[in-house]
């Protein structure tokens, strides 16, 4: 849901200050794209969910923490999900025999319309980038590779993965509606 992100603003330092309510708002505004971003990190429904709630646990413990001068809100509840998603997934690579990706997409918990359609949104909106724009962008954000191991694996210099990145993530915000700032 793109919005007023000075609403997200209030709604942390009003969270950092104990309002309840104000952690009520943040979900209701990020839950679904933020359970649409899990799903595709960990390909499970319910590790995704779990990872939802821890997350929104970590925020109502570490509100006080965001500052708005390093990024959004819907950014930094982006990128504390994505990191605890792909912490799981290198776990899982390790403590289990069977890959995650093996693991049943959804057991049990049906997936909301919102996130679907989100996840479909997203889906066409990836389609449409040039495919080595894709490639760097998948590497990075779904296989957790930093620029460098991306520049590595496919054989190009660190600065055009940067640069393809910068580019696929701006015509995604575009295709996606989103404002540069990362808002929602």
């Amino acid at each position: 849901m793109i919005g007023d992100p000075s609403i997200d603003v209030n709604d942390v330092f009003a969270l950092a200050e104990g309002d309840q309510a104000a952690l009520g708002r943040l979900y209701d505004r990020h839950a679904a794209v933020l359970l649409a971003l899990a799903e595709t990190v960990v390909k499970n429904r319910l590790e995704a969910e779990d990872l939802l709630h821890d997350v929104f646990v970590e925020v109502w413990k570490r509100a006080g923490d965001y500052d708005p001068e390093r990024g959004s809100v819907a950014t930094w509840l982006r990128l504390r999900l994505r990191s605890r998603a792909l912490d799981r997934v290198r776990l899982a690579r390790i403590s289990r025999s069977s890959p995650l990706e093996d693991a049943p997409a959804s057991a049990g918990a049906s997936a909301t319309q919102e996130t679907a359609a989100n996840g479909h949104k997203l889906q066409d909106a990836i389609s449409t980038l040039p495919h080595e724009q894709a490639t760097v962008l998948m590497l990075g954000y779904f296989e957790g590779l930093s620029s460098s191991e991306i520049a590595e694996r496919c054989g190009i210099p660190l600065g055009t993965v940067k640069s393809r990145v910068a580019a696929a993530l701006s015509k995604l915000r575009a295709h996606m509606g989103v404002a540069p700032g990362g808002a929602s």
